[in-house]
């Protein structure tokens, strides 16, 4: 029964959300300030699926604008990690998503980038508009450096493209971890706590294409140890 209501749940919030938010949207259609503001609304939809999310930054203001990394889990990120965005930063996705009935619609509204991962010449143009987009447009950009959904598969090896875009635009890498959600059930009423933390900028001050690879390694280490941080606190805090 759970199960259920919480699905209508789901269907009810998803249609609310794509008729007010392509709505609003099109008041400024992919005004990058859109981004936000739908995000903080879908991460709500977390208490509806029984978990208590807990949000956590470094001292001090994040800088503007960064490439903000976050690991990539299920589709329960687009009601956890969402609410960790940014004013004025959109996110890079796959060209698929805009064919997604009622999500996709709202996702490009909204002012994000999305890419051709299948063809590698497009994608790598991608990267020099995303550079541009930095630049031009003063915005932030979120990625997810796996490329992929680890689907309780731990993190995954990241791509190397949000790492050219920092450097080539000189601005700061912030990564993003969000514990573990591999154990979320549809049909359980607690889901325990998620831990969505910010980790302090990384600076790529002085870094060129030859350094593209060592600041993927330095950034995943950090968020792979943070990972295994919060999956522990997390599971402890459930289990209490």
């Amino acid at each position: 029964m759970l199960f259920v209501l919480r699905m209508i749940a789901v269907a009810v919030f998803t249609v609310v959300m794509f008729v007010l938010g392509c709505g609003y949207c099109l008041l400024s259609p992919r005004n990058p300030r859109n981004v936000y503001i739908v995000g903080r609304h879908f991460c709500k939809m977390a208490r509806i699926f029984g978990i208590k999310l807990e949000f956590r930054y470094p001292d001090g203001e994040l800088p503007a604008p960064s490439v903000y990394l976050a690991n990539h889990q299920n589709n329960y990120d687009l009601f956890t990690v969402s609410g960790a965005i940014q004013p004025r930063t959109v996110t890079v996705g796959k060209k698929s998503i805009s064919w997604m009935p009622l999500f996709g619609q709202l996702y490009w509204l909204t002012g994000n980038i999305l890419i051709d991962r299948a063809n590698r010449s497009k994608a790598v143009g991608t990267i020099g508009q995303v550079v541009e987009q930095i630049k031009q447009r003063d915005v932030s950009i979120w990625m997810f450096p796996e490329g992929t959904r680890s689907r309780g598969r731990g993190l995954l090896p990241f791509k190397t493209g949000a790492f050219h875009a920092a450097i080539s635009a000189g601005v700061p890498v912030v990564p993003i971890v969000c514990s573990s959600t591999e154990n979320v059930k549809l049909n359980k009423w607690d889901n325990g706590v998620v831990i969505v933390e910010v980790l302090p900028s990384v600076s790529v001050d002085g870094m060129t294409k030859e350094d593209v690879r060592t600041l993927s390694n330095q950034c995943r280490d950090m968020m792979a140890i943070k990972l295994d941080e919060l999956n522990a606190e997390a599971t402890r805090r459930s289990i209490k």
